[in-house]
């Protein structure tokens, strides 16, 4: 009896070991799957905010790291340089809503050599469905509304929701997570106004921090 269970122990734990070996190669592929999906998300919001005839370089190969509490927290993003030429014709940074109703929204925010807003889109959010992810441009035309604007200070008051003075429309019941994504493409696309000089002086070396 006592080799019976032994033997029963062996199998249980054998059992185990391979289900956690399955589990584990599993989502080895899955996460690997998960991020082949967001760098082609990715680049193909880079390609709305950036249009390809705005530039004729490589974005995915003209990246920058760089940090600064405007974006959202102390880690380095992703900001991706735009060129015509040998001329910068605009750029995109990755940065974070820190403060969306569900948690960290993470967006994209582009600006045009001329200072102006050509496009925001959100990467990432668990925003409610039905509420707060009209921020989706698959959702709404709520996003598209970024495009063309200009933002004058790190304060500018007109990047506000119309509920707290400014110009762009709260959700009906949910005005927290367009407040979020305001704020946040306000200070992204002031950060990248404010540090063009050194932004572009900088080394691409987004594959060194991968």
């Amino acid at each position: 009896m006592i080799k019976a269970m032994g033997k029963n122990g062996a199998i249980l734990a054998l059992a185990g070991l391979a289900a956690t070996a399955l589990v584990a190669v599993t989502d080895s592929f899955t996460s690997e799957k998960i991020a082949q999906q967001e760098q082609v998300h990715l680049l193909q919001q880079l390609n709305q905010v950036l249009p390809e005839t705005s530039h004729d370089n490589s974005l995915a190969n003209s990246c920058t790291m760089v940090t600064d509490p405007l974006l959202g927290g102390n880690e380095a993003r992703p900001l991706y340089i735009a060129r015509k030429g040998d001329k910068v014709s605009g750029m995109a940074v990755e940065a974070i809503a820190p403060d969306g109703y569900s948690g960290a929204i993470k967006i994209l925010v582009a600006v045009d050599d001329k200072d102006t807003v050509t496009g925001v889109r959100v990467l990432k959010h668990n925003e409610t469905p039905g509420l707060g992810d009209k921020i989706e441009a698959n959702v709404s035309d709520w996003i598209y509304r970024f495009t063309g604007k200009r933002v004058l200070n790190g304060e500018d008051p007109s990047w506000r929701v119309k509920k707290d003075g400014g110009q762009f429309d709260q959700f009906t019941g949910a005005t927290i997570t367009p407040r979020a994504v305001v704020k946040a493409s306000r200070n992204a696309a002031w950060f990248m106004i404010s540090n063009r000089d050194k932004i572009v002086k900088q080394p691409l070396n987004c594959g060194e921090n991968e």
